[in-house]
């Protein structure tokens, strides 16, 4: 069972973002205020849910937080900052549009950096032991799930209904056939390895 929040003094909101290591598509990032008492025997780290899980617990989320909010960061933007720079503009974005304002900010990882003036602490594998960070890495894996799946629409060569931008063999084997879409990290390595050309 996850705690619900890293401190219990300041108003918490719990941040995460999902596609970091996407070869296609935005990273996207999420911040969640959780109700003191809330409690779901579903909710854990997003990556280690099923999908039917995670969509339904997102329904849950979205009903029952005190606030929650969701932000992209573009593919363009992390070729620009990068995609460290990326996931951390995407969770201020995201804490900066709670209401109420979070008084103190958990995040999941190891490193932060931020322009808002909200204490904050890094956890590493938060998703897995506070429920406030699992419910924002539950709405962000979602919310770009569903993003990708859309854009799969217009390129449903490289198979991002699956994959969802990730670096399958699948996706690199597109890539190399059909080439970079516009929704592809220009500054990403999307060559495939000569051992997943040739496979044993």
């Amino acid at each position: 069972m996850l705690e619900n929040s890293y401190q219990k003094e300041l108003l918490e909101a719990g941040c995460d973002e999902a596609g970091r290591g996407c070869l296609a598509g935005p990273v996207f990032a999420a911040a969640v205020i959780l109700p003191p008492d809330f409690s779901h025997p579903l909710l854990n780290d997003s990556k280690q849910m099923t999908e039917r899980n995670r969509d339904l617990l997102r329904e849950v989320i979205c009903r029952e937080a005190v606030a929650w909010a969701v932000e992209a960061v573009s593919a363009e933007r992390i070729d620009e900052i990068n995609i460290l720079n990326a996931s951390f503009e995407g969770m201020s974005l995201a804490a900066v549009r709670l209401d109420p304002r979070p008084q103190f900010l958990a995040i999941d990882g190891n490193r932060f950096r931020t322009m808002l003036d909200i204490p904050y602490r890094c956890i590493v594998k938060g998703d897995g032991k506070y429920a406030d960070i699992a419910a924002a890495s539950v709405l962000a894996k979602t919310f770009r799930d569903e993003y990708m799946k859309k854009i799969d629409a217009e390129y449903p060569m490289y198979g991002w209904s699956r994959n969802k931008g990730y670096p399958t063999r699948e996706h690199r084997l597109a890539i190399r056939e059909h080439g970079l879409s516009p929704h592809h990290r220009l500054t990403f390595n999307h060559e495939i390895d000569q051992l997943e050309l040739f496979p044993l």
